[in-house]
């Protein structure tokens, strides 16, 4: 009788520690712990002795490196045998054959200890490989999938990319391989959702799903915390407010709505409404369909003097002169950083490009008011066809920057732009109109006004909300601050072409 109890007490153990080996290793099968070195450093500790997992050509993938007979390590690679044992001067040995996914060789998981192997330790082995195996699967399929979103994650920045440069043709073509249908449209808005770069990933997913994929979401290349969303028919926007609604510390700018080749446009846009956004409770703003000095000069003249101004360019060949134009207004509207990192060039190519049209123009753009008067040119220029009109016949009076700012109409639109800021003892108009001169330097407009440069810094900070423009970072809504300057005779005028005096502009008042 103590014997049938005594066995029965031992077969009760066995079974315990079975179960509790076997519940270790499924526990490796979580979605959280799969971890091949765990689980290798695991199969060491269970059968107290040390493991190692090889692939075919002898690398180690996990563990500790162990001595192993060639011949038998290629006849399990080879799938010769699935499983060996081997006993060399007091050492034990057991090795697996474990099939790789994507791979008609074996991997080799091999297992040493100094007693030899009992049932236990030996189906403990065989069970691990299995493990194994299933986790290589997983790890590939899990590689993969990552591989399938960073390509296509990639394509639609090569999609944002050709929208930026104004080759809607390009993108067309891109996007009907993968989203039939998703540029199918003459309009569509941009949006911009800003949180931290750590929950960037997150937010791009969600706006996928948002939009259920009718929209092109981008990871911005230039801003960690960005994700830019061009939406056809403003597909999806309601779904990207409520998103923004729900997640605090999340903000969204969006733009008006914009035909495609002025994608560069919307984005601009975006960018100044989410400077809007991070002042409002809800989080978000769309850019308002203000007044734009453009649209308050006279359309024949502010073609004619476009047509002129880019003159120049047009002994380009058709192909370089879209590059220059494209990469020129990019690098005007943002930094020439941040345009390379939106197109996928260096800063170097985009910087020679610039420096080329710079030449070209006769012009220099370390001055802010004169890169306030070819961002206008460029802009205009979106608008007009590729046969875009001549000036007007020889011999006739070619329009100059002097008439576009002749209007009353104008002059009234900077008069209320700028008389906002007279409210402010700090006379902050004074300190942005010298900011300005300076070339938008704190340093210089600080000697100039006699003051510490922090100072200018803060004054101009202090306009933006006045002015309801962004003001310190380069944009449409600088240039629009500068062109009201203009208007009102506080700045010079630039010098464009002053080497030819029949172009326009040609001395610094046109």
């Amino acid at each position: 009788m103590g014997a049938g109890k005594d066995g029965a007490g031992r077969a009760q153990v066995t079974d315990a520690e079975s179960a509790r080996w076997a519940r270790e290793l499924l526990d490796h099968l979580r979605p959280t712990s799969r971890d091949i070195r765990r689980l290798v450093g695991w199969l060491a500790d269970i059968v107290g002795g040390t493991a190692c997992l090889q692939d075919d050509t002898g690398h180690v993938l996990a563990g500790t490196p162990t001595p192993l007979d060639e011949h038998l390590v290629a006849d399990l690679v080879s799938g010769r045998v699935a499983s060996a044992a081997w006993d060399d001067e007091g050492r034990h040995l057991r090795l697996v054959g474990v099939r790789q996914p994507q791979l008609a060789a074996a991997g080799v998981l091999a297992v040493s200890r100094t007693a030899p192997f009992d049932r236990r330790a030996a189906d403990i082995v065989t069970h691990t490989a299995q493990v194994v195996e299933l986790l290589l699967r997983v790890r590939e399929s899990s590689e993969a999938g990552r591989r399938l979103r960073r390509a296509t994650s990639d394509l639609r920045l090569a999609i944002l990319q050709l929208l930026m440069v104004e080759d809607t043709v390009s993108a067309r073509r891109v996007a009907a391989g993968l989203w039939p249908g998703l540029l199918d449209t003459d309009t569509a808005c941009v949006y911009v959702l800003e949180s931290s770069a750590q929950e960037r990933d997150h937010i791009a997913e969600e706006c996928l799903t948002a939009t259920d994929e009718r929209a092109l979401v981008v990871r911005c290349p230039a801003v960690d915390a960005h994700v830019i969303v061009v939406a056809p028919h403003d597909a999806g926007a309601g779904d990207l407010r409520l998103l923004v609604g729900r997640r605090p510390g999340t903000y969204l700018g969006g733009s008006a709505p914009q035909s495609l080749v002025r994608t560069a446009t919307a984005y601009g846009q975006a960018v100044s409404a989410l400077a809007v956004a991070r002042f409002r409770p809800d989080q978000q703003a769309v850019y308002a369909e203000r007044t734009h000095p453009e649209r308050l000069m006279d359309p024949a003249v502010l073609l004619d003097w476009t047509v002129n101004v880019l003159r120049p360019l047009d002994t380009l060949a058709y192909h370089t002169r879209a590059e220059l134009l494209a990469t020129t207004r990019l690098g005007l509207e943002f930094t020439a950083v941040n345009a390379a990192k939106v197109l996928g060039v260096s800063r170097n190519t985009v910087r020679a490009r610039m420096d080329r049209v710079e030449a070209l123009l006769h012009t220099d753009f370390s001055d802010l008011v004169a890169r306030a008067v070819v961002h206008l040119a460029l802009n205009t220029r979106v608008g007009l066809s590729e046969e875009a009109p001549e000036a007007g016949p020889a011999g006739t009076a070619r329009a100059r920057l002097a008439d576009l700012l002749a209007g009353p109409a104008l002059r009234t639109w900077a008069q209320g732009l700028l008389g906002r800021l007279e409210g402010d003892a700090r006379d902050l108009r004074r300190t942005l109109r010298t900011w300005i001169a300076a070339g938008g330097n704190a340093e210089r407009a600080a000697n100039i006004l006699g003051v510490h440069p922090q100072t200018v810094r803060d004054h101009v900070r202090s306009a933006e909300p006045v002015l309801e423009r962004q003001l310190l970072a380069s944009g449409s809504d600088l240039y629009e601050v500068v062109l009201a300057h203009l208007a009102l005779g506080e700045l010079a005028q630039p010098e464009l072409h002053p080497t030819n005096q029949d172009l326009p502009d040609s001395t610094v008042h046109g």
